[in-house]
């Protein structure tokens, strides 16, 4: 614990001047959210209570607990590994290490994702505002299931096909749908991309899908050492790295897109801050129509869409 201040005996504001003072030094990213987030984790209480309470001693076991929570910090775990939870689309997941923590440019999928099908229903004569009722949707490479999820609650009569190959991160998946009840309307499936889904899904359905969304691993292999030590020593490879350029897996998701939407249908996919140049000619006249791309907060090309003809 060299270099380590004593923590016992603290109140509520010394201690998160401590911690915040720790996790400055080791150059941690947005160190005075991360030490707030750890110490409302290491007391079980929310930001009102901490507020409103900044004179209240810390326990001595909260005290340890908080230091502990803020040396791993400090050492490079990412705060969402370590408080087990990380907000999205207004949803708090639960993320493991099994499981890509959900990214805020992610949610550009769903914001696209729901103006397409919005778009689409306005062009077909039906009412813009809709429920879902009757879409098929896959979420490919679902991770946490915060893309499944998220469309699950905001089209409440859709049934959604989540796939991933990691059996691990089904398990995170599926307990974030049982707690955030949209269980009964999504069906995690454990295979690559869309290969094996067929067993899950009749031949109809299969080639019925409404929507097919996916946030796909594409940071290039060979970027692993520009990346933050949160990212390449804690979070999932098998999330991360879509090949030596990072681009590799959208030739077969898109072909297989191809089989699965039917016509009208959409494809929405995240795109990494490179992808782009690779990405655009897959989506070629034509089988793919309307093709756009939505720049994240940042300027960066982030989701690019079609409609299957």
């Amino acid at each position: 614990m060299d270099g380590l201040r004593e923590p016992y005996c603290m109140d509520i504001r010394a201690a998160l001047k401590n911690g915040i003072g720790q996790l400055r030094d080791a150059h941690v990213p947005s160190f005075t959210l991360a030490a707030e987030l750890l110490l409302l984790h290491a007391l079980g209480r929310d930001r009102t209570w901490l507020y409103a309470h900044p004179e209240e001693l810390v326990p001595d076991a909260n005290a340890e607990r908080f230091q502990a929570l803020i040396a791993r910090r400090a050492a490079g775990e990412p705060t969402q590994y370590l408080t087990g939870k990380q907000e999205f689309w207004g949803l708090e997941f639960e993320v493991t290490p099994d499981v890509l923590i959900p990214r805020p440019e992610t949610e550009h999928v769903i914001e696209v994702a729901l103006d397409r099908l919005a778009l689409r229903e306005v062009r077909a004569g039906r009412p813009q505002t809709t429920s879902g009722e009757g879409f098929l949707i896959a979420d490919i490479g679902t991770g946490s299931g915060c893309l499944a999820i998220a469309l699950a609650k905001e089209l409440r009569g859709a049934m959604v096909y989540a796939t991933d190959i990691s059996p691990s991160a089904l398990v995170v998946a599926r307990r974030n749908a049982v707690r955030l009840a949209v269980a009964e309307r999504i069906q995690f499936v454990e295979c690559h991309l869309l290969e094996g889904l067929e067993s899950s899904v009749t031949s109809h359905q299969l080639a019925r899908m409404d929507l097919i969304v996916s946030n796909p691993p594409y940071i290039g292999r060979r970027e692993t050492e520009t990346l933050p030590i949160e990212v390449r020593r804690h979070e999932p490879e098998g999330a991360l790295y879509g090949g030596a350029e990072g681009y590799e897996l959208y030739a077969s998701l898109i072909s297989q897109a191809v089989e699965n939407l039917k016509p009208g249908g959409i494809l929405v996919l995240e795109l990494g801050h490179n992808s782009l140049l690779a990405v655009r000619p897959l989506l070629h006249a034509p089988t793919w129509a309307s093709v756009g791309v939505t720049n994240d907060l940042a300027g960066i090309p982030r989701v690019i869409a079609a409609i299957k003809t």
